[in-house]
Formats: structure tokens, sequence, C-alpha cells
């Protein structure tokens, strides 16, 4: 495997040794009718204290990379083909099941878009809790609710030692979310997975939760790998952002960078998409078409059957005719990665 620089950040370039390594991830599920190839190469290195958003449309492989780095894909029918994922160096996908779960949950830990699906319903919250420390630690049952008071406490839930024994339905959903905040951080991991954290919340809440998870992030020092549709949430907490279309990165810089100028059509497309405020009474534009099936990707650039800059026959360069030439996710400009034939015409380079 060709493994990134572990001085250097493949995104920015920054200084700082990768604390995760995602190197060159396959995944597919194979299933009756055919096998689908839901991540097709995905590579990137988040460091401490880095906040990096996978951005992508539902069925582009943001979360399905993510359950593959936590180890809780359904197998069968989901393989993982290739690859690696290095957590401070080591390759966890080489080591045992009792080595890797060492690792999942007080290395790298993960919250889930659905809270409420997420949660058993039959134990309380602080059961729930507790059972990171009694997994993990052999802590006893006492002590254990005891460290779910202090965890609750620390994500804000009011009434923490009067609420521990309450069951999830007895909670908002905002206050759900901070109890799966409060699981995922209960053995302070150096990496936090956040998928579609904010989702089914309302605006307010979800700038709550958002505000709760940098003010953890810069008390800790872990890095944080956002899932998120919500362009405005990344503008807001991201460093880097990382663009997924049909299992790979298309696109990936400092957040500033890609939402400034983006390189490759489908994050143009995303950027386009977005209601402007100063634009009132305008009409959206949408992205044309619908996201590939990934059991049967187009040839060529999978995104070509939307693309308006798409070149095709005579109009194309020779070996970037884009319904029959996979672009490489390379190096356009400084500091920015993109995997389409013409990202400097797009970049206006």
């Amino acid at each position: 495997m060709t493994r990134p620089d572990p001085t250097t950040s493949v995104l920015t370039g920054s200084a700082g040794t990768p604390v995760l390594e995602v190197d060159d991830l396959h995944v597919e599920f194979r299933t009756r009718s055919g096998v689908v190839n839901a991540v097709n190469g995905i590579s990137y290195s988040l460091a401490e204290g880095q906040t990096l958003a996978i951005l992508g449309e539902s069925g582009s492989g943001k979360s399905v990379s993510a359950q593959a780095i936590m180890g809780i894909l359904d197998s069968p029918p989901a393989v993982i083909t290739g690859g690696g994922i290095l957590f401070e160096g080591r390759d966890l996908l080489t080591q045992s099941p009792e080595e890797q779960r060492k690792v999942r949950g007080p290395g790298i830990s993960m919250i889930f878009q659905d809270a409420l699906s997420s949660l058993n319903p039959v134990y309380s919250v602080g059961y729930q809790i507790g059972e990171m420390f009694r997994a993990h630690r052999g802590t006893s049952k006492r002590d254990a609710k005891k460290h779910a008071v202090e965890l609750m406490d620390r994500v804000r839930i009011p009434g923490a030692a009067s609420r521990v024994d309450d069951f999830p339905h007895q909670f908002s959903g905002g206050m759900r979310q901070r109890v799966m905040i409060a699981m995922a951080i209960a053995l302070d991991p150096r990496v936090l997975i956040a998928d579609e954290p904010t989702t089914a919340l309302d605006v307010t809440v979800q700038a709550q939760v958002m505000d709760l998870l940098k003010d953890l992030q810069r008390d800790t020092g872990m890095g944080l790998v956002l899932i998120t549709h919500d362009l405005g949430v990344v503008n807001e907490v991201a460093d880097d952002v990382a663009v997924m279309y049909a299992g790979r990165i298309v696109e990936r810089g400092t957040v500033d960078d890609v939402f400034g100028n983006p390189a490759h059509p489908y994050t143009e497309g995303l950027m386009n998409s977005v209601p402007q405020v100063e634009a009132k009474g305008g009409r959206l534009q949408p992205i044309v078409g619908q996201p590939p099936n990934l059991a049967a990707i187009p040839s060529g650039c999978p995104f070509h059957p939307r693309c308006a800059r798409r070149r095709l026959g005579a109009d194309a360069a020779p070996g970037r005719e884009c319904a029959t030439d996979v672009p490489p996710l390379r190096l356009v400009v400084p500091g920015r990665e993109a995997a389409c034939h013409y990202s400097e015409e797009v970049l206006g380079v």
C-alpha cells in the first residue's frame, strides 16, 4: 500500500502525525442481484485536533466507510476487499478481533445518525453510558453509574443526577443526541466519527450539538470526522473537506478553498444548490439526473452523465475522454486535489 507521509497532512500539507489514516479502502456488498461497489479506493488522514468533513449525496459511501473503520459492517454481505485502516500507525485490518476491540471505543468512537434507534429502549441511559466503563475497564456498576452522571453533566444534560435512571424515550431528540455523545466520549477517544449528528434536529438544537462537539474537541484534542449533508455546518466547524461521489473522493482541500472555488463539477453543483439569502425569489440550481447505481457505476468519470462540463468524443483531449477514461484524484493546485480531467478549467487556471 502507498501510505501518506506520516509527517504531513494529505489534505493541507500541515505538520502533524496522523492519528488515523484510511488508505485506498475498498468495500463491496455481495448480494443476490450482484455486487454493489460502495467504497472504491478512498484515502485520507486525520491529525489530532483536526476536523475533516466528508460530504456527498446519500449513497455516496460516506457512512459505509465510517462503519468499515469502526468494524461494524454486516458481513456478509459487506466485504472489505482492499486497503488499510491505520490507527496510530497500526493497520486495524491486520489485527485480531480482540486487538481491534481494544481500539474501537477507547481509541476510535462513533456517534450514529439516529439516537433513538441507536439507544436500547429497555435500559436506562445511565446504564448504557456506564457500559463503556464496565466493558472496557472492569468498573463496578456503582462507579460506572457515577461516571455516567459526570458524563451527562459534561455534555450539558440538565439535572444529570436525577435523570441518569431515565430511559431514552423520556428525552427529547437533542438530549438523546447528547446521551450518544456522552457514550462516544466516555473513554476519551483520540478520534471521534460523527455520522450526521444533527439529523432531524431543529436549527437551534443543531447549533447547540455542534458547539458541544467543538468544545469537547478543544478540551480533549481529539480528531473529528464529520459526515454530513449540511454545508453550513461544515463551513462553521471543519478544517478540511473530502467530497465523495460514487464511492470515491472526488475533491479534497481546505474548507475555504473548496467552498470558495470548487475544483470538481460535482462540488460546484453542491455549492450552487444551496439557497442563497441574497437571491430572494430566485430558483435553486439542482444537480441534474440521479446518483449512480453502485452496482453499475458508469464507465469513465462516474459523474459524466450529470456533468455540464463533460468532454466527449472529438471535444475531449487524448486520454481524457469523460465517458471512458477514469480521472485519478490528483493535485490540481497546491493543497487541492480533484478527480476531474478538466479541473484547471473549472478553477479558471
